[in-house]
């Protein structure tokens, strides 16, 4: 299953998918604002990502913008149905958005390709890794705005940044440049323009070529050692059925044989 963007997929449109082997890339696509977050959006999120998960050909999810900036965040004038939908409402809230894309089994990469603001920030965050370019910056500005923020957004903050760079971040509403960024941990890595695609092949290609039940099952244990919530008796289940799986075998073949593993 193939699907290119185009040239004239430049025009606004929801986010885009597209698939090359083993590789996904989803591509907010609204660039004349700042690939900003509308309410059909999140619903097209949702199924792309669940879309992407259920493909057992794919080993790993590259999140980017088109133009100048990651995202915007979401579009303020809706910023109600974004923290709560009603029972019966019309979609997913941006918090579900975010956390679907946390919990994705598959590795995940954001490719911050300019600036990152609002609750984008958090897509950004729920990302595994993030590879940003020198000249990226990011904003929080909830505290501004008189919102308080979705709880599991500010756990993202707190498990991934630290208390004191979530509190320093929310609660002074202060943008912060790349080299900060990348400083308090929020890049991965942190790159000039012209060498961002290389980096983020780079790291794809590496995380596609390993063990994806494996590392299915020691992202899930991550996740849940962040968030103070491990399923101890699931991830030893998981430790115990890798010691007789395919894929450590075909992995102790390929070490012994000095070649790459074929998972």
């Amino acid at each position: 299953m193939t699907n290119r963007i185009t040239p004239a997929d430049d025009a606004p449109t929801p986010p885009l998918l597209s698939i090359e082997g083993s590789r996904a890339t989803i591509r907010l696509n609204r660039p004349r604002h700042l690939n900003r977050l509308q309410p059909e959006d999140l619903g097209t999120l949702i199924g792309l990502f669940d879309r992407v998960e259920a493909d057992a050909s794919l080993r790993v999810l590259i999140l980017t913008g088109t133009g100048r900036a990651f995202s915007a965040g979401y579009d303020l004038g809706s910023i109600g149905g974004a923290e709560t939908s009603p029972a019966g409402g019309a979609g997913p809230s941006f918090e579900a958005v975010a956390d679907r894309l946390e919990d994705l089994a598959l590795p995940t990469i954001c490719r911050i390709n300019g600036g990152v603001y609002g609750g984008s920030t958090d897509l950004a965050l729920a990302c595994d890794f993030r590879i940003g370019v020198d000249t990226a910056e990011m904003f929080m500005p909830a505290a501004r705005l008189g919102l308080h923020y979705y709880p599991s957004g500010i756990k993202r903050y707190v498990s991934r940044l630290g208390v004191d760079n979530a509190k320093r971040l929310f609660l002074t509403a202060e943008k912060i440049g790349a080299a900060e960024m990348l400083r308090i941990g929020y890049l991965t890595s942190m790159v000039a323009a012209d060498s961002l695609d290389a980096e983020v092949d780079r790291l794809a290609t590496q995380l596609a070529g390993n063990a994806p039940a494996a590392m299915r099952g020691m992202k899930r244990a991550i996740n849940e050692f962040a968030h103070g919530a491990l399923d101890d008796a699931a991830a030893r289940r998981r430790h115990q059925d890798s010691l007789s799986g395919d894929e450590i075998r075909e992995g102790m073949r390929s070490f012994a044989e000095k070649r790459a593993p074929r998972f």
